[in-house]
């Protein structure tokens, strides 16, 4: 990676995984100004993960879809964007742990009744609801 200083090679001087969020979060140190910065790398979902629909057809999964309609089921809340992002990455990081690359859209819908529920169960029914 370059340094966003000077645009010189870095190298990584620490490294450590987040097991609940599947994020490395990384110290690189500049090789040409020794400046230090932090980054974090995460899975690209789009491109890692397919759903088969219900119909058979398969398409890239899309973690904004997720929040939103975990977000539709938690607007009675006033803290629902932040609670929508926590819980759907809580989802995501079910959702990627068993499988090998393709999900059933049905399995989505399970993993993230069960999260809602231990969390609201109004908003667990109001997803429920929908689908």
């Amino acid at each position: 990676m370059v340094c966003i200083y000077c645009g010189g090679n870095t190298r990584i001087i620490n490294s450590r995984l987040q097991n609940r969020t599947n994020i490395t979060w990384r110290r690189r140190q500049c090789l040409s100004c020794k400046s230090i910065a932090t980054t974090l790398e995460q899975i690209d979902l789009t491109r890692s993960l397919v759903v088969n629909n219900k119909s058979g057809e398969t398409c890239a999964f899309i973690p904004e879809k997720l929040f939103l309609s975990i977000y539709e089921s938690l607007k009675h809340r006033p803290t629902a964007i932040t609670d929508a992002r926590h819980l759907s990455n809580t989802v995501i990081s079910r959702i990627i742990n068993p499988s090998n690359g393709k999900i059933e859209s049905r399995v989505i819908t399970e993993i993230t009744l069960v999260v809602l529920n231990r969390f609201d169960k109004v908003a667990s029914a109001h997803y429920n609801a929908f689908h």
